[in-house]
């Protein structure tokens, strides 16, 4: 059971409001029915007077919080006559998941996001520069959004719109004005004959248009006719970013991160340390309030206000500022509860609306890519604003200017700093040196599938001095770096930027950690000088693995400057917002001292909408090691010699055009009917321990590249498409030159097994150790362990 100081329901008549100390069932009850394994509402009865309302729809031991915010959670008597309210008591008990607003808030932001790409894709093709067509867009949404949350006359830019639709010609002109209005603030604005109060803050500085025709201008007026009031923060960077960019604007339609993710991981990093301490000072409160010193109990609770209001949060890689928006949506939410218990203390209410509130420029953020950070900044200037206009109905926090000017998402690399970059030439011919920019694909004429498009390159670089970044300073940190392992590194960054990277941190030997440890170390370096209180930050999976327990290990048993991970997921379901991949992440949150920590693991997952899993988890306590897991120290144990040559691990094409599913194996034998000659069966660890699909590779092991062509004339052009132009690039000599060999070819897998019918496998990062019989004829990948 969870304690929460409460004030009574709004007193009666000649009463006086008391505090006191109640229950809430604790967020781990699993026998009442829901979807998610837990009540996703809590309802607290004052009998005979009102109820509240609370909600927590992530159903992973969250908070409950009011619902639909803390303005509005109370129900009266005299609302029962109200047909509205009926229909709402009647949807939490038949069907809770349907008032769950982030199911609404995504379908308008995709809808939103859809009429968008459209505009930019048509401004693209009257030969605008990407860049700019992105400034200009990002002003015309927050135009949009102003207009829906009141921030501007209602339906003022709408029905500016439907004028300069019947004439074009004046679209330009009119919205320069009604920007430049915006940028200094207007008792009348021409544009759209209203006062326009004083917004600045740098996205309104001399503003420049893009003329646009009228079909261009009734694209906006379909935007404009959205309920911008109701986009979602914590995906609309995501979604606006692919919009924005032609190359990523194919990827609109995938899948990205859920928020309930995200919220899996701000909880235990900020939230729930800060609702201990608000727990703590509600209990003081109460105690002085029984004493009638009601003053002094204010005082507490003005002091944790403020405290809130000093806090900074970072995102070292915020991308598009999801994060960063959900941290400041939560605090937003505490602080909620801490002005209406001031309220009712007779307290000043107001004090939010002064400048002692919880605000956007506490949540800081690097970002490497430059159109990226520019979202961040507006997302969370959009979520800041969104929340007062559903939390007091206006939106308009009375700051004159309503966006302030400061910066607070940095647009440069958070873990290398350099002083130049210059391009690499070859030592030879002194020609600049390109590598496929890791991108951009094309439609093979043969499958169909998406393969590597060889002339959409990119330079390479050397960078002259390289150091490791400084961070801003920060109380917290929260994120999720790239997703890169070790081994990709060069392939993705390019030779001369890990070179730069590995000699700047040389001190820490990070030569075999996958990218995202570099992130780690840095906060973690952080934490244990003191100078961040905590930090979670989500990465591969593999951080429990040898080669990155390197990183991890030393602040784990420094027993001078201890560290502990006081709460782990090894392996939770994640979706890749940069390419709505589905992938498996791990979160850690570290904090300063010897604790012990909450280990969490899924025992179920259930898929639902848009690329999300509900998880249940189950959750131990206990001293958290570098493994990840509770109890003895498995991590420095040593390899048994009598197992030497038992198992192998599986073959690395290095190249996904080596792989056919069974339509592009359909497609390849209208050309060739003899085309499986050189096509073997093929398993990933997934088809191990999830459903197996059916894929061949091509193998041409063995042979020279005459030998392969003439062998299988089709499927070595196939390759010659798919495979070359990504191994063209690779660093190794041997990969470079013998492109139509696999990667690793896995030698001892294939000497065992060449006279078997049939040999064990099993998935080697399976969080469940399975083991499958596979045919010997079979080649299984580097994810799977082959026992022959």
């Amino acid at each position: 059971m969870e304690k929460l100081a409460t004030v009574s329901a709004a007193p009666r008549a000649g009463t006086r409001p008391s505090i006191r100390l109640t229950t809430k069932p604790a967020p781990y009850i699993r026998d009442l029915p829901s979807d998610h394994g837990r009540p996703p509402f809590l309802i607290v009865a004052d009998v005979g007077h009102c109820i509240d309302l609370y909600a927590e729809f992530t159903g992973t031991g969250g908070t409950y919080l009011a619902f639909p915010n803390p303005a509005k959670r109370r129900i009266y008597l005299e609302d029962l006559r109200n047909e509205e309210t009926l229909d709402l008591l009647r949807s939490i008990w038949t069907d809770p998941a349907s008032l769950d607003p982030s199911k609404h808030a995504a379908k308008v932001t995709r809808e939103v996001a859809d009429t968008l790409a459209k505009l930019a894709a048509s401004l693209e093709k009257s030969g605008h520069d990407p860049q700019v067509i992105a400034i200009f867009l990002q002003r015309l949404l927050f135009t949009l959004f102003a207009e829906d949350v009141g921030l501007l006359p209602e339906k003022s830019f709408e029905q500016l719109l439907e004028i300069t639709v019947e004439n074009p010609a004046g679209f330009s002109s009119l919205i320069t004005g009604l920007w430049q209005d915006m940028a200094k603030g207007s008792d009348f604005s021409a544009a759209i004959r209203a006062k326009v109060i004083h917004f600045n803050g740098g996205l309104f500085e001399n503003p420049s248009t893009l003329p646009l025709n009228r079909e261009e201008i009734q694209l906006l007026l379909e935007a404009a006719k959205q309920d911008w009031k109701e986009v979602e923060p914590a995906i609309f960077g995501t979604l606006l970013e692919r919009a924005l960019d032609p190359r990523e604007r194919h990827k609109l339609g995938a899948h990205y991160t859920p928020r309930s993710y995200v919220e899996r991981l701000i909880d235990p990093t900020l939230m729930n340390p800060l609702r201990e301490q608000w727990n703590a000072v509600k209990a003081a409160a109460a105690l002085l309030h029984d004493q009638d010193q009601d003053k002094k109990a204010r005082e507490e609770i003005e002091k944790f206000h403020a405290h809130l209001c000093d806090l900074k949060v970072l995102d070292p890689a915020c991308g598009s500022g999801n994060f960063l928006y959900v941290a400041l949506a939560k605090l937003k939410e505490l602080e909620a509860e801490v002005l209406d218990l001031l309220d009712e203390l007779g307290g000043d209410r107001t004090l939010e609306i002064s400048k002692a509130k919880v605000r956007p420029d506490q949540f800081l953020g690097i970002e490497v890519n430059s159109r990226a950070a520019a979202i961040a900044q507006l997302v969370l200037w959009i979520g800041y604003f969104q929340w007062h206009h559903k939390t007091t109905g206006k939106a308009d926090t009375n700051d004159r200017p309503l966006l302030q000017s400061q910066n607070t998402i940095e647009n440069r690399d958070a873990v290398l700093a350099y002083d130049e970059k210059i391009p690499r030439k070859d030592p030879e011919t002194g020609a600049f040196l390109t590598i496929w920019d890791g991108r951009t694909t094309k439609t093979s004429p043969v499958t169909g599938k998406e393969i590597p498009d060889d002339s959409a390159r990119k330079p390479l670089y050397d960078y002259t001095n390289p150091r490791r970044t400084e961070w801003p300073k920060a109380d917290y940190i929260v994120g999720n770096p790239p997703f890169l392992g070790n081994k990709r590194m060069r392939d993705g960054l390019g030779d001369g930027y890990v070179e730069a990277l590995r000699l700047a941190w040389e001190k820490q030997q990070g030569s075999s950690w996958d990218f995202v440890m570099f992130w780690w170390h840095q906060a973690a370096e952080l934490v244990q000088n003191d100078k961040v209180i905590a930090f979670g930050l989500i990465t591969t999976n593999s951080i429990h693995q040898s080669f990155n327990q390197r990183c991890v290990e030393p602040f784990l048993v420094n027993e001078k400057k201890p560290t502990s991970i006081t709460f782990a997921i090894p392996d939770h379901p994640w979706v890749d917002s940069a390419d709505g991949a589905s992938v498996r992440i791990a979160m850690t949150v570290v904090n300063r001292g010897n604790r012990f920590g909450t280990l969490a693991k899924i025992e179920a997952e259930k898929s639902l909408n848009e690329g999300e899993k509900h998880v249940d988890l189950r959750s131990t306590s206990g001293k958290i090691s570098q493994n990840l897991k509770i109890g003895a120290d498995t991590s420095s144990t040593q390899k048994l010699a009598a197992n030497k040559l038992l198992a192998s691990q599986g073959a690395n094409p290095l190249g996904l055009g080596f792989r056919l599913d069974r339509n592009g194996l359909e497609q390849l034998q209208i050309l060739d009917p003899d085309v499986e000659a050189n096509l073997r069966p093929y398993r990933i660890g997934r088809d191990l321990v999830q459903k197996e699909f059916d894929k061949w590779v091509v193998d041409f092991s063995g042979l020279t590249e005459e030998e392969a062509r003439k062998s299988n004339e089709t499927l070595f052009n196939f390759i010659l498409v798919g495979v070359k132009p990504e191994r063209s690039q690779n660093r190794r000599k041997s990969r470079r030159e013998k492109w139509w060999l696999f990667g690793e070819d896995a030698p001892m897998f294939r000497e065992a097994s060449k006279n078997l019918d049939q040999y064990i496998a099993t998935c080697r990062t399976a969080r469940h150790r399975l083991f499958s019989f596979l045919s010997g004829e079979t080649i299984p990948d580097a994810k799977i362990v082959a026992v022959g």
